[in-house]
């Protein structure tokens, strides 16, 4: 018998044995403005519909603010279905999103000569 992955619908021989627009119910858009750096992070409310399991576990990782990249990265989901399933959440008051904050200077000088110096260093 095939052993399973640590992620959802998951096999090691078989790889991911739900495809991802299955996943979402076919839908490619959320519902909800997020982007890869939004923050989402569970409000304790519990949803009144039945979710699926993908739901489950996305709604688990976002104890603490969590951006959208980080959850599709766990849930080893593309970000286009992941923004699906955590829309669902938002829409049922299960979590709550935020837009990601910029600061006033997109960039940094001295952040962005740091990057470079630590890339240089490892060439």
């Amino acid at each position: 018998m095939p052993r399973r992955q640590d992620g959802p619908w998951l096999d090691d021989a078989a790889g991911r044995l739900v495809r991802p627009y299955t996943v979402s119910g076919g839908r490619t858009r959320p519902t909800a403005a997020l982007d890869l750096l939004s923050l989402v992070m569970a409000t304790g409310a519990l949803p009144q519909s039945h979710l699926g399991p993908e739901h489950a576990l996305a709604l688990g990782l976002c104890d603490g603010p969590t951006s959208v990249a980080e959850v599709a990265a766990h849930l080893r989901l593309p970000a286009v279905v992941t923004k699906v399933l955590l829309s669902d959440l938002v829409d049922c008051g299960a979590l709550t999103a935020r837009a990601p904050r910029f600061h006033d200077t997109p960039t940094d000088r001295s952040l962005l000569e740091a990057v470079l110096d630590g890339l240089r260093r490892r060439l």
